[in-house]
Formats: structure tokens, sequence, C-alpha cells
């Protein structure tokens, strides 16, 4: 079975799936760079700076004024 494919389209197909990888790789490597915290660590932040609140307040931008 052959599959007729143009040129452009292959190319379209490659490109997407490398971009793909790519953000796979940098969001691995990202959180392979974030270090882990011990319970120990997480009850003295928590301690210090309060726990973190479960509903986040979400802000909107109604419009951008570009001068």
């Amino acid at each position: 079975m052959q599959i007729a494919m143009n040129k452009e389209k292959f190319k379209k197909i490659v490109k997407e799936a490398i971009k793909e990888v790519v953000e796979e790789e940098k969001l691995k490597n990202f959180l392979d760079s974030i270090s882990s915290v011990s319970k120990e660590e997480m009850e003295d932040i928590n301690e210090l700076y309060g726990a973190p609140t479960k509903k986040r307040e979400i802000s909107y931008i109604k419009g951008i004024n570009r001068s």
C-alpha cells in the first residue's frame, strides 16, 4: 500500500511532530530542574508563609491600549 502525499503536507506533519517532541523535552527538563522538598521543609514553609489558598482569583485584561 502506497500513500500519496505532497511535499508540503509531509513537511508540515514532520514539523508538528518535532515541535511536540521539543515541547515535551522542555517540560521534562523544567520539571527535572525543580528541587524536591522534604515533608519537614514543606512544614517549615507553611509555618512561615501559610498554606496556599485552595481557590485562586482569576483576573482578566479587558484590552490593551497601544500608543
